[in-house]
């Protein structure tokens, strides 16, 4: 895997060229979306504190933009990257460089293309490193091994997307999971594409853990190893030893693994990924695995590929990997999750709130129009929404509209409460909340303001665990629970104590979680669920802060390179 530094000053800067590659898995070769020529995309390194610029240059006929997944952006949302939300696309044959400093964040993020469905294959890891030693015993500080879980189609990704948007149906499924890129032996003709990771018996690694995957939560587990989780989504927590781990559609999470198996009679273990299923859509139901190799004479060298062969057949699964509908063991993998709360790292969650807001989001039917072809449920067409509106991207940036004081056909009325009030989990919908509106609503909240918003999963169609990622800020999940959130009693049980603090939350099945943010982050972002084919179908919903009295408070002008729609 590829990983670009740069000198040791403050300023690392670093160059994406967005090309075409042609790449062959499972015996099929196709033209992929590449950031230099790399699948997935190259890992960028740099230290906490430090100003990062990344000049992006798009090689191709198409629009794109790189999003900086988990980096909050202080001051500088031009750098945010969803299109239309805080910039224009970059168009082909033009550059844009995304500039921004890393301000009080460390440990695991990623990148990722944030126009249409680019990022099946515009993805790779985003890591920071930090200003003091890790708060956790690690023999072996450096390297570590990284793990990015995606998703391959034989087909156009780009076509799948189009054909869902066309006909209103679910998506065509992805023909294979993937470890770094790389299926493993259990996909038709892929023996020779398994990531294999050599380590050295009895010695300790931080495995850093992205799942990249378009559509699916995936769960993870290392065949006769034990995971002690230290950080999600670039944030310590408490550790905790698991036998595996449930991690949706942008969380990454670092755990550290021992090689304590040395009296095993097999020096190779399996790794394996397959998903946890919550929804009843047709999904991808298969695993990518790749090995864990004891090294047995020589020094390895960690985090890059070695050309070993993988085992013969046949391949035994870990038994610690959860079953895919295996919803107990991801409530209580979740529920384990507790900030560090050190006096280093202080948990600093809100424990009064100036504003709370309560959003259902779940999928939605609609009428088929007239003389068209639609292939939903009933023939009808699928959508998605937040407080029964589903989101509509304007033809321009919404951040430099209201920069400049321009009306481009948003709105700041973004509902606080749902339209309608009912049994949201209960298996028998209201039938008038199956249709959703259209636009683009916003909530705007002045500088500084105390936030809770409640996402409650809905059952129209089918309940469905969402990974719902908030841009700009880090909040902290409060509370989570299933059915119905109740604003007398369940707020009673929250905890202010070590919440753990993420940019990405999945949303109990049937239920609901609370998040808490402060709003000190002056710009326009994007709220959406990680599953694309929900924010495609307009599962989302953007915040806009105003900037406060202090110079310190206010969003810096726009970039003289910011590109035009």
């Amino acid at each position: 895997m590829q990983v670009l530094s740069s000198s040791p000053s403050n300023t690392k800067k670093f160059h994406f060229n967005v090309e075409w590659k042609t790449i062959t898995r499972l015996c099929n070769s196709k033209p992929v979306l590449t950031v230099n020529g790399k699948y997935p995309g190259p890992t960028i390194t740099v230290n906490e504190g430090d100003n990062v610029q990344v000049t992006v240059t798009n090689k191709v006929a198409i629009n794109t933009t790189i999003h900086w997944h988990g980096v909050r952006q202080v001051r500088s949302g031009w750098a945010d990257g969803p299109a239309y939300i805080t910039q224009c696309p970059i168009g082909g044959g033009k550059s844009y460089t995304y500039n921004f400093s890393v301000v009080d964040q460390r440990g695991t993020l990623w990148w990722h293309a944030h126009f249409s469905w680019q990022r099946a294959s515009v993805y790779g890891a985003f890591i920071i490193l930090p200003r003091m030693p890790f708060p956790f015993s690690l023999p072996i500080l450096n390297p570590y091994i990284p793990l990015i879980f995606g998703e391959w189609w034989n087909e156009d990704v780009e076509l799948v997307a189009n054909e869902m948007m066309l006909y209103g149906g679910g998506p065509k499924t992805s023909d294979a999971y993937t470890i770094n890129g790389l299926p493993g032996p259990l996909y038709p003709c892929s023996t020779k594409d398994t990531f294999i990771q050599t380590v050295v018996p009895g010695k300790t690694y931080l495995v850093r853990i992205i799942n990249a995957a378009l559509n699916d939560e995936l769960f993870f587990a290392v065949e006769n190893h034990s995971l002690i989780v230290v950080e999600i989504d670039g944030v310590y927590t408490k550790p905790f030893a698991t036998t595996a781990v449930m991690i949706a559609p942008g969380q990454t999470t670092n755990v550290l693994l021992t090689a304590d198996q040395v009296h095993h009679s097999s020096a190779m273990f399996v790794m394996a990924a397959r998903p946890y299923l919550t929804s009843v859509f047709h999904f991808d139901n298969s695993t990518t695995i790749g090995f864990l190799k004891y090294q047995t004479n020589i020094t390895p060298k960690i985090g890059k590929l070695e050309k070993i062969q993988p085992p013969m057949p046949p391949y035994t699964l870990p038994q610690n990997l959860p079953n895919l509908e295996d919803t107990l063991f991801a409530t209580q993998f979740l529920n384990s999750l507790r900030s560090l709360g050190s006096k280093d790292y202080p948990c600093k969650v809100p424990k009064k709130i100036d504003k709370r807001v309560v959003t259902t989001i779940g999928l939605n039917l609609q009428d088929c129009p007239v003389n068209q072809t639609c292939k939903g449920f009933e023939n009808k067409r699928f959508f998605a929404s937040m407080n029964n509106q589903s989101f509509i991207r304007p033809s321009t940036s919404i951040l430099e509209s209201i920069y400049h004081n321009l009306s481009n056909g948003f709105s700041s009325d973004f509902p606080e409460n749902p339209p309608f009030i009912f049994n949201y989990t209960g298996v028998n919908p209201v039938t008038e909340n199956m249709n959703t509106n259209f636009g683009t609503k916003l909530l705007q909240l002045p500088y500084g303001t105390k936030l809770e918003v409640v996402l409650q999963d809905t059952n129209f169609l089918n309940p469905e665990n969402h990974p719902i990622h908030v841009h700009g800020h880090n909040f902290f999940i409060v509370g989570r629970g299933f059915g119905n959130f109740d604003v007398a009693k369940d707020p009673l049980s929250y905890n202010l104590v070590d919440p753990p603090e993420r940019n990405t939350v999945a949303v109990p099945v049937g239920g609901w979680a609370a998040i808490r943010l402060i709003a000190d982050n002056p710009g326009v972002w994007f709220v959406h669920c990680h599953l694309e084919e929900h924010t495609s179908w307009g599962l989302a919903m953007g915040f806009v802060v105003k900037s406060g009295s202090e110079p310190s408070q206010c969003l810096l002008p726009p970039p003289s390179d910011l590109p035009a729609c």
